[in-house]
């Protein structure tokens, strides 16, 4: 099966506030060290899935450049990095090649790079269309720079489009939700992504609402019930708009789905590359043999994930990756509790074929059921509206003890 292939630029011109992500502020001297890595790195591919214990596959059916802010690269490092690609695997014809631009960093020779290296997607990191929300959080863009930058891709052939929106920022009241949302739909963009505010200790954001301080306007954020309120209007609005939820955070009109996040969800193979980069792979006993065949023992390798280190100079210093294979009973679980994301939900034939007996599941599944969480219609299960606001509930239930 063709892999899609996942580069982390992790270049940011400011570090917003509610930022979990291995990506930051760094000096622009190491752009071109860094671009030196990751091309080599590709270049190094399928010997590094081979010493992983993966099955590798030459072939591509999607790219995604996500960041940090891949949109800040100089253009002669942007065509480098492309070409990489290009000496290493074969990018099939109508490939989805997805690039992460902040608002605001497209000028017009970026754009013009963008069109040049046959990119067709471009996801923009607007977060809102209220330009006091965006500000508080560290966002240098307004809605008028993001109106200019959806009109400039467009006029350059770039129709595929996603917004990414965020529910529970600072400042953010009901009526500015409604208007943010409207002021999105009103662009016509096929793709929008909404994201509740996460809130942990990997962002400052998250650390001054857990302390229960005033930094980073953490007194205006709003609170969780207010949140969860937010995304369902958003959920029922962008339906009304023919944005129709696939999957808990994303929405799209017919034949825009994203081809390289359904991979994730799917759990088709994948590569990344760059920091804090994921991979997954279906496993080989040894490199040169056949995939193993199913096993009901739990302790049988199905697949193989490895992932780079989370520092930038870490990672430029060559730390080794971190290797971790999945036995059946694992990815039997995975399946489960990604595949749930979908709004389609999984299927209990299908997984059965893949997996054998299910019957643990299918106990989890029915109390599921009764606490609301799930649905099923036949062998079909899917989450409710209430569970995909407690998505992280129900899939925990789907984990071993051994797993959590």
């Amino acid at each position: 099966m063709p892999v899609g292939l996942y580069i982390s630029v992790p270049f940011c011109p400011t570090k917003c506030s509610y930022c979990n992500f291995a990506s930051g502020v760094f000096s622009k001297a190491l752009i071109g060290r860094y671009v030196d890595r990751v091309c080599a790195d590709l270049e190094r591919a399928s010997l590094v899935a081979a010493e992983m214990g993966g099955c590798f596959d030459p072939r591509v059916d999607s790219v995604y450049l996500g960041g940090g802010t891949p949109s800040l690269l100089p253009g002669n490092e942007f065509r480098r990095l492309w070409a990489a690609i290009a000496a290493s695997f074969e990018v099939l014809p109508g490939a989805e090649r997805t690039v992460e631009c902040a608002p605001g960093t497209l000028d017009p020779g970026t754009v013009d790079e963008l069109s040049a290296c046959g990119v067709n997607r471009v996801s923009l990191g607007v977060q809102s269309m209220i330009d006091i929300e965006a500000a508080s959080v560290g966002r240098r863009h307004t809605r008028d720079i993001i109106l200019d930058d959806i009109t400039r891709l467009r006029a350059a052939g770039i129709h595929n489009l996603n917004l990414d929106l965020i529910a529970g920022l600072p400042h953010q009241t009901a009526a500015s939700w409604r208007e943010s949302l409207d002021a999105a739909m009103g662009t016509g963009v096929p793709h929008v992504s909404v994201y509740m505010l996460e809130v942990d200790e990997d962002s400052r954001l998250g650390r001054e609402l857990i302390a229960g301080g005033t930094r980073y306007h953490a007194h205006f954020v709003p609170d969780d019930d207010a949140t969860a309120d937010f995304y369902l209007e958003a959920a029922a609005r962008l339906e009304q708009a023919g944005l129709h939820q696939y999957e808990i955070s994303n929405f799209a009109r017919p034949g825009f789905a994203s081809a390289h996040n359904l991979k994730y969800w799917l759990r088709q193979p994948y590569l990344g590359f760059g920091v804090d980069a994921h991979s997954m792979l279906p496993c080989r006993s040894h490199p040169g043999s056949a995939r193993e065949p199913f096993s009901s023992s739990p302790v049988g390798v199905e697949s193989v994930r490895f992932s780079t280190p989370d520092s930038l100079e870490a990672y430029l210093a060559g730390q080794p990756l971190t290797r971790t294979p999945l036995t059946w009973s694992a990815a039997r679980e995975e399946a489960f509790f990604l595949g749930l994301r979908l709004n389609r939900g999984v299927d209990f034939t299908r997984l059965a074929a893949s997996f054998g007996d299910l019957a643990a599941s299918r106990d989890t599944v029915r109390l599921l059921c009764h606490d609301g969480l799930l649905e099923c219609s036949g062998d079909n299960v899917r989450l409710t509206e209430r569970g995909r606001l407690l998505s992280n509930e129900v899939f925990q239930r789907f984990l071993s003890p051994a797993s959590v």
